[in-house]
């Protein structure tokens, strides 16, 4: 067979994309369940930390989790509960579009839903430096403990470092990232109507 004939070329093409596709698969393969595992166990560190259950070592998460954490689901909610010094939280995880991808977490709030318990970030596309500053410390932290308002919770522009008043629904949008700020208000907002329609069906058992 000719090297410069078109047969050739289509077998050289095609016995490429084996070996690759082969190789591709095989890693696929090896690595799954320890892909699998690292995702759980990225997913249970997100809940507790939401939830607010204390984890004194990373070693006894699962330990952690499966003692203080129960999950249930009402209506098209997948829920996570834990009782934190003697009340409940409920978590429920959230997925929505931001500027540039699909932001994926976890927030917690009180039995009435007028409080949030806390929030974590699991995954986002948005610019480093800017919109993807919404999974750093002190934007998260600054929900723990935030009174809800009637309409939910409001991410304005302030300081840039988090708004420490607990009882104004308002909080810290990340400085020069506004879509990325308003897009995580209108999916929390989101995440909230749900859980006090929940709330009002009696289905925060």
């Amino acid at each position: 067979m000719k090297k410069d004939s078109m047969a050739y070329a289509v077998l050289f093409t095609f016995v490429v994309c084996v070996f690759f596709v082969f190789f591709l698969s095989l890693a696929n393969e090896l690595t799954k369940d320890r892909v699998a595992a690292n995702r759980r166990h990225a997913e249970r560190s997100a809940v507790l930390a939401a939830l607010g259950v204390p984890l004194a070592s990373e070693s006894r998460l699962d330990s952690v989790y499966e003692a203080s954490v129960s999950q249930f689901e009402s209506g098209a909610l997948s829920l996570y509960k834990a009782t934190v010094n003697g009340a409940s939280r409920y978590a429920a995880r959230f997925s929505g579009s931001a500027l540039w991808g699909t932001v994926t977490g976890f927030i917690a709030v009180d039995a009435a839903v007028d409080r949030i318990a806390g929030l974590e970030i699991v995954s986002h596309n948005e610019t480093p430096g800017l919109g993807g500053r919404i999974d750093e410390s002190w934007f998260k932290d600054q929900f723990r403990g935030e009174k809800i308002g009637p309409q939910g919770i409001r991410i304005r522009q302030g300081s840039g470092k988090g708004d420490a008043d607990k009882e104004n629904g308002e909080l810290d949008a990340v400085t020069g990232a506004s879509r990325t700020s308003s897009s995580m208000e209108k999916i929390l907002n989101g995440e909230i109507a749900a859980l006090r329609a929940v709330r009002d069906a009696g289905g925060l058992k």
